[in-house]
């Protein structure tokens, strides 16, 4: 591990600085995780001692001719942005008088270790490095944890990234008190949430939330997805469903094409991947089934008739309360709304170049998204109704649908605003409201279906809907 440390470019450049200036700094948290897991990082969070943390921060801004960043005065976190505006470096000051009594005070043994870059050596107070080899995420003190109850959410996101295993304590912990979970700001959930769902055991990490009940606390929602069971179509409760799509949407994703894959692992929201969004949208993609379950009494079918437009709507208080922003929401939004729509597409009788390109068209940027959730949820649905011909005539469609969106869509040329809000406020003679956007909205869905193609036609187009 020293190695690793040594090797690391932001570390080879800060240690003769650091030696320069005969300070004690410490570099801890998730860059000495990121080691133990041979990734690379580039950025590093260091501590120092005697409250020098702003001070040191100018001082190695200046010798590394980068940038002075004043992240949060009042707690005293600085970053230092290297020059290739790549590279970083976070430093605060240590919580407590020294840095052995910072790790004791931190959440968990696999955080809780330190590396100090004066005298090269590292500072393990709390066996981590044991911990981490035995793969175990434990808990420093009971105390810690329950000071900070973020700290229970956190620890679930460890084990996403990670996929250790909780101690037998931090299980009691976490059974007896998740549900401080709801004094805690709903911004820092919406961080630790986005973070666990990017990591590769998130399925079997949900399903953990859920049974302790932590879950149900971020998302109330999930206590009625619960009662939907078993049917015809699918071999698994609701809920478990639901989890085994977001275990599906991985599997997609390691089995994809580079070019699948970079399309989900673009950044999309504020530093985060585009899958993680994803997979959190393969968690909700069947929120609106409780409310309109029924069974068909004639032939005991379940049925749940407009499911993804109910989910859509019945998901966004959830979202909203929990901090995500409106870009964010409108994506969740979509990819709930649509998740039935691939599927139509393969299965219909018209499976024409027409029909493929209108998908291409409706679902622009979200079309990649739609077929990983399309096969996810394809292979989360085995109920003694689906026969392996059913199964494998609905992937080969999936798979035919994205081959052909990755040879059409650097062809695909946006469509034409044939007119805008203003002009439609002054054609129809109405103002700002709710009933300009369904114009709007239907005036695009026509021009996708060709029904439209000329402003002459959107116009006589716009004039002969009918306001509901």
């Amino acid at each position: 591990m020293i190695n690793r440390i040594h090797d690391n470019y932001i570390v080879k450049t800060i240690s003769p600085v650091i030696k320069d200036l005969k300070e004690h700094v410490y570099i801890v948290g998730g860059f000495l995780r990121d080691c133990m897991l041979s990734v690379e990082s580039c950025d590093v969070d260091i501590v120092t001692e005697n409250g020098h943390a702003k001070s040191l921060a100018k001082k190695m801004a200046d010798k590394l001719e980068g940038y002075f960043v004043e992240l949060d005065d009042v707690n005293q976190i600085y970053r230092v942005v290297f020059n290739d505006k790549v590279n970083y470096v976070d430093i605060a000051d240590c919580v407590g008088k020294d840095i052995f009594e910072d790790l004791k005070r931190r959440d968990y043994t696999v955080n809780a270790l330190a590396y100090d870059l004066l005298e090269d050596k590292l500072i393990d107070v709390n066996n981590s490095q044991k911990d981490f080899k035995d793969k175990i995420i434990r808990e420093v003190s009971k105390e810690n944890i329950l000071d900070d109850p973020i700290r229970l959410l956190r620890a679930f996101r460890f084990k996403s990234q990670l996929g250790f295993e909780f101690s037998e304590e931090l299980k009691i912990i976490i059974n007896e008190h998740a549900n401080l979970l709801t004094t805690t700001a709903k911004e820092r959930i919406n961080a630790e949430l986005i973070k666990l769902f990017g990591g590769v055991d998130v399925a079997d990490t949900i399903q953990l939330m859920c049974d302790c009940g932590m879950m149900s606390v971020i998302f109330p929602e999930v206590d009625e997805m619960k009662k939907i069971p078993p049917n015809t179509h699918h071999h698994l409760d609701l809920l478990a469903h639901s989890i085994e799509t977001v275990r599906q949407i991985q599997i997609f994703y390691n089995q994809s094409c580079e070019e699948v894959k970079n399309h989900l692992s673009e950044i999309l929201f504020a530093g985060c991947k585009r899958i993680n969004y994803l997979k959190l949208a393969a968690f909700l993609h069947d929120v609106g089934k409780p409310c309109t379950w029924h069974i068909d009494e004639d032939t005991g079918r379940h049925r749940f008739i407009m499911h993804d437009t109910e989910g859509a709507k019945l998901i966004v208080p959830t979202l909203k309360s929990l901090k995500f922003s409106k870009k964010q929401i409108a994506y969740i939004q979509k990819i709930i709304k649509n998740h039935i729509y691939p599927a139509g597409v393969v299965t219909s009788k018209d499976t024409s170049y027409k029909t493929y390109l209108r998908f291409y068209r409706k679902m622009e940027e979200e079309t990649i998204d739609l077929i990983a959730l399309a096969y996810a949820d394809r292979m989360s649905a085995l109920g003694p109704d689906i026969t392996k011909e059913m199964i494998a005539a609905n992937i080969n469609g999936l798979k035919a649908l994205l081959e052909g969106y990755l040879e059409e869509k650097n062809k695909l040329a946006p469509l034409p605003k044939l007119l805008d809000g203003r002009e439609i406020m002054q054609i129809l003679g109405i103002q700002p409201s709710p009933y300009l956007g369904e114009v709007v909205s239907q005036l695009k869905e026509a021009q996708i279906s060709s029904i439209v193609n000329s402003k002459d036609e959107a116009i006589e187009f716009i004039k002969r809907l009918k306001r509901v």
